[in-house]
């Protein structure tokens, strides 16, 4: 237990310190674009936030491969695990570097993901077999060509659904970092009743996402002093896939006397700790499709945008949905630990489902109901000084129309015709 808690204080200790360096990095070559119409922040924010989180995530691996037990279990792992996600994590990282410093076609950064995952498992870092209860069939065994697609499938939809899900301050570190906590709590759990290297891998890459995670937010909350952009993004949605792969390949029949649910708890967990980030995603695409645009296309249909339209603040908005993520994974989590039927999933399922429509409903105010707050305008007062656009400025010419003559107070003037000219400032005592 120490071990991890150091490993995660080491990954914090990293990240937080190189921020204010990587932010000075950013604004000096330019990385910090226009704000876009979609976008919630109303000042131009530096990017690369993922830069420093890559410092403490190398930081924390190798940490990690140096402790008694956790080296231990990496040195035994199937594959290398620390090499394999310091490569990656560097190819992923400078595919987000040059989509936030000059842009990106999707297609291209798609592919630098393909690539990313590519490399975990070209170091054997990938899913050997689908866990089943022995009711339905047994565990599965997956050849390599099948291993390979279904890994870096996973891989590049869980990148995907963390970069969706990043568009509030301090939304995607959030909720990876409760993600990652869920994961390493599900193999403390397993490890205390079986010996098995993976699960000790998993604890300790998803202790040193939590540490990466936890630097960065005190920089990253609203009001966010940088943003992780793709580079982080993309990132930690790596790291968070490759904890899920390393757990996945368990013996059934070391963890069949839980129950079927619990053999099946691999399977489910990524599902429940990515319950945001994917319907987000897959609302996404449907959404965009629908309307004849691509995928990948931008706009403010997501979920904490709508959060917003209906009245929530920023900080509120986040809050929110740091609870859904919590509420999704951690009962699930609990409900193996507990032992209880596979029935009473989908009943969890509903009754989450409504916690979280009554947490997100709007705010009454008054007898006036609930009104959305207006960008810029935040009623609780939580989201510091107004930032939005200054007021035009007017023509050197119509300033000077509007200016009172010198003096205080109004010259009669005539026409040629002796007409009095009725003046635009009057007298003012």
């Amino acid at each position: 237990m120490r071990e991890y808690l150091f490993m995660a204080l080491i990954s914090a200790a990293v990240t937080y310190l190189l921020v204010p360096l990587v932010r000075r990095f950013a604004i000096r070559i330019g990385a910090m674009p226009e704000v876009r119409e979609r976008d919630v922040h109303t000042t131009p924010t530096p990017r690369l936030g993922g830069l420093a989180m890559y410092g403490g995530l190398v930081v924390g691996l190798l940490v990690a491969s140096r402790l008694p037990h956790s080296g231990a279990a990496l040195s035994e792992y199937d594959a290398n695990v620390v090499t394999a996600l310091i490569v990656a994590g560097a190819l992923i990282t400078v595919t987000g570097f040059l989509d936030d410093w000059w842009g990106m076609d999707a297609f291209i950064k798609l592919g630098g993901q393909i690539a990313a995952a590519g490399v975990l498992v070209a170091y054997n870092l990938r899913l050997l077999y689908i866990p089943l209860p022995k009711d339905w069939g047994g565990s599965t065994s997956l050849d390599y060509t099948l291993s390979t697609i279904i890994t870096i499938l996973v891989v590049v939809v869980t990148i995907n659904a963390v970069n969706f899900v990043d568009g509030l301050d301090g939304l995607a570190a959030g909720i990876v970092g409760i993600a990652a906590l869920a994961t390493w709590a599900y193999s403390i759990f397993l490890a205390q009743s079986m010996s098995v290297g993976n699960i000790t891998t998993t604890a300790a890459i998803a202790a040193v996402l939590i540490g990466t995670c936890v630097g960065f937010l005190p920089h990253n909350f609203h009001p966010a002093k940088i943003f992780m952009g793709d580079t982080g993004a993309m990132l930690i949605g790596l790291v968070l896939a490759s904890s899920i792969v390393t757990v996945t390949p368990l013996d059934p029949a070391a963890i069949e006397n839980m129950n079927k649910f619990g053999v099946l708890l691999p399977l489910i967990l990524p599902a429940a700790i990515l319950v945001l980030p994917l319907v987000d995603l897959i609302t996404a695409v449907v959404r965009r499709t629908s309307q004849g645009l691509s995928p990948f296309a931008p706009d403010r249909g997501h979920l904490h945008h709508r959060l917003l339209d209906i009245g929530h603040s920023q900080r509120r908005s986040v809050l929110i949905m740091y609870a859904w993520a919590f509420l999704f994974a951690f009962v699930v989590v609990l409900m193996s630990r507990q032992g209880v039927p596979v029935l009473l999933f989908p009943v969890f399922i509903v009754l989450a489902l409504a916690v979280l429509v009554l947490m997100a409903a709007p705010r009454w105010r008054g007898r006036g109901g609930s009104r959305p707050a207006p960008r810029g305008d935040e009623p609780d007062g939580d989201d510091g000084p107004p930032t939005g656009p200054m007021p035009p400025v007017l023509p050197d010419p119509q300033v000077r129309r509007q200016m009172p003559p010198p003096g205080g107070a109004a010259q009669e003037k005539t026409t040629e015709d002796g007409n009095a000219v009725i003046t635009a400032f009057p007298h003012r005592s």
